[in-house]
This record gives structure tokens, C-alpha cells and sequence, in this order.
């Protein structure tokens, strides 16, 4: 017989409890109301549509909060001493954009089991283009309202062994490979 291995579970999730993000699907269910049971994904906007309450916001908050949130508001105006139960379905996808000079630029998923690094992300999107200039790849990342530009050289990467220099990618990193223009 053979076991599947369990989900990886975001690295968000590790060391403390799990934080609900946008695109995230919740089982949701109400003890002795099956009614009111319901599998949801997280909107965009970090909100889900619940039986009863409408759109609830959810973004931002741990499971147990979100237990309480919803129990507390089913308990205001129609449910005495309701028994809230949410569980993650599927985590939200982290991707990160490669455009610009390579085979196939898009949206890649990172691996949920280890750090994705710049050279792999442009692997996923089939390589460097023949006119790539690849010592004037970037990466553009977004940290709180900041926009930061990453310039890596690929050939140290590549060439020199500097391994140091493929950089772990966070989620929504963009990395951009110019056209060589010799």
C-alpha cells in the first residue's frame, strides 16, 4: 500500500499559525448546520461570501480568529453558541513573472518545498533568448511601498561559480531580462 505524502505547507505557516491570504480556499463547516457548510475561495479583495453574514473579511487573520469572527457573528443574530470549524483547502499560489528575453516569459509557481532562485525561475520559463543580455537581468521586487531593483550578473553566476549571487526569489518578484543590443 502506498501513502501519499501530506501537503507542503507554506513557509508563512511554519513556527506560527497560519495567516489566511487572498486565494486561499476554506472548508468551512457549522456543527449541526449543513446548511451553512461551505467551501470558499478568498477573493482578491481578502473577503468570502458566507451564508447568512454575506461578505466577511478574512485576510490578515489566523484560522482560530477567523473561527471566532465567523462564531461570533452567526451568534449575534441567528445561532446560539455556534461551533465554527475552518480548515485550509488549498493555499493561495506564490508566483513570481519572468519577462523579457527568454523562451517563455509568465507567471511561474514557486516551489512550496525549497527557495526558488533567479536561474531557476528562468529555467521554469525555458531559458535565456539568444539576445538576452544576461548580465543585465534584474529582479523588481515590492516591499511594503517601496519598489527595489536587484541587478544580477548572471555571468558570475554562471562563469565564476558564484553561487552566492542566485538569489532566493520571494513571491511576486518580477525578473526582467533585457535584449542585448550588440
Amino acid at each position: 500500500m502506498f501513502w501519499a505524502a501530506p501537503p507542503a505547507i507554506p513557509q508563512s505557516a511554519v513556527g506560527t499559525e497560519y495567516i489566511i491570504e487572498p486565494e486561499d480556499v476554506l472548508n468551512v463547516s457549522v456543527y449541526g448546520q449543513p446548511d451553512l457548510s461551505s467551501k470558499v475561495r478568498v477573493t482578491f479583495q481578502g473577503e468570502i461570501n458566507f451564508p447568512l453574514l454575506g461578505n466577511v473579511k478574512v485576510t490578515g487573520l489566523t484560522i482560530s480568529q477567523l473561527e471566532k469572527r465567523l462564531a461570533d457573528l452567526l451568534e449575534k443574530d441567528y445561532l446560539v453558541n455556534p461551533q465554527v470549524t475552518v480548515f485550509i483547502d488549498e493555499y493561495h499560489p506564490k508566483q513570481v513573472f519572468v519577462l523579457g528575453s527568454v523562451a517563455k516569459p509568465g507567471a511561474y509557481n514557486l516551489s512550496k518545498e525549497k527557495q526558488t532562485t533567479v536561474l531557476e525561475a528562468i529555467s521554469m520559463a525555458g531559458g535565456f533568448a539568444k539576445e538576452a543580455d544576461q548580465d543585465a537581468t534584474k529582479i523588481i521586487r515590492i516591499e511594503g511601498d517601496k519598489k527595489i531593483t536587484i541587478k544580477i550578473r548572471v555571468s558570475d553566476i554562471t562563469k565564476r561559480g558564484d553561487k552566492e549571487k542566485d538569489l532566493p526569489l520571494k513571491p511576486n518578484d518580477m525578473i526582467v531580462v533585457p535584449e542585448s543590443f550588440f
